[in-house]
């Protein structure tokens, strides 16, 4: 049954499809982050903080060190969620 589900996906969607599905287990550190910031920082969290737990503070210092990096969608997620501050971003981007 995996086999058939899976035929389909290249290796790249179908890591990227375990990526998310693990993002959106019910685990207590999973359960930290906001499903707006799970939809939006998917991407960014694979590509910079995922040798880190979901929700823990190793991801948290990792996205802080790579804000600008961060997909502009990701950081209104992370605002929005009270995970950072607009005040924060601000400053941040001021010192580009």
């Amino acid at each position: 049954m995996i086999a058939t589900l899976t035929k389909g996906l290249s290796r790249g969607g179908l890591i990227a499809a375990l990526a998310v599905g693990t993002l959106a287990l019910s685990t207590p550190q999973a359960g930290a982050v906001s499903a707006s910031v799970r939809a939006n920082c998917t991407g960014d969290y694979l590509s910079y903080c995922s040798r880190h737990p979901v929700g823990s503070k190793g991801v948290r210092r990792c996205m802080r060190a790579n804000g600008h990096r961060l997909s502009k969608r990701c950081v209104r997620a992370l605002v929005s969620s009270g995970e950072v501050s607009r005040r924060e971003t601000s400053r941040r981007s001021a010192r580009r």
